[in-house]
């Protein structure tokens, strides 16, 4: 993955986290880039240490700003159906995002999810290594292309990528997905359930690498 001198500069000065708890309380230290300043909290990632499986989204959302939690919102139970149907159980993977911090703009009483900027997203991905090298997950699925984004440093057309095993080192493969806040704003029936079943399709293909690899 590409990095500036400055990037290289501030990691270097940074201590990497030990385990993943010393990474959720230092997380909520990050000045990395301005999105701290106006969010709630920053919003590590959830599931067991030892978990084969990474889910990576794109930024927290409203509701999980205030909970601190991934994937707890519209967009999470979204989600959690998919993988249900897909045979995964979500407590057994680890759910994160690409972004720490609820990116957002303000609208009367309201916040808009706003969508990261490639800046945001190169010095947040500082974050994202440190969960892939304590993990070490066999499969990593990039929910959306923020998420791929950060997963392979360039841009990843979904309709190109999507639903391929794709090898990102020795030990790790990647599959491009959607982010499931994508079916929310689907307003046609029909539509938006065929494409849950495509994206269920998309998480299946992941639990089948899985279940192979463990073969």
């Amino acid at each position: 993955m590409p990095k500036n001198a400055e990037q290289n500069a501030v990691e270097a000065a940074s201590p990497h986290p030990k385990s993943l708890k010393h990474l959720a309380q230092a997380l909520q230290s990050c000045r990395r880039c301005p999105l701290y300043r106006d969010a709630t909290q920053a919003v590590p990632g959830e599931g067991p240490h030892d978990a084969v499986l990474m889910l990576v989204g794109e930024q927290p959302g409203n509701d999980e700003d205030l909970a601190g939690e991934p994937f707890v919102g519209p967009a999470g139970m979204v989600l959690n159906k998919a993988l249900e149907a897909a045979g995964i159980e979500r407590q057994k993977a680890f759910v994160t995002n690409a972004v720490k911090h609820f990116k957002f703009e303000p609208r009367g009483k309201r916040r808009l999810h706003k969508r990261p900027n490639t800046y945001e997203i190169e010095r947040c991905r500082w974050w994202l290594e440190n969960e892939l090298r304590l993990m070490k997950p066999k499969l990593v699925v990039a929910l959306g292309a923020t998420a791929a984004r950060s997963m392979f440093g360039k841009a990843m057309p979904i309709g190109k990528s999507r639903g391929k095993i794709l090898e990102l080192s020795d030990d790790l493969h990647a599959l491009v997905t959607v982010h499931p806040s994508a079916l929310l704003r689907i307003p046609d029936r029909v539509s938006k359930e065929a494409e849950m079943k495509r994206f269920t399709h998309d998480l299946r293909l992941a639990q089948k690498f899985i279940s192979q690899s463990d073969a």
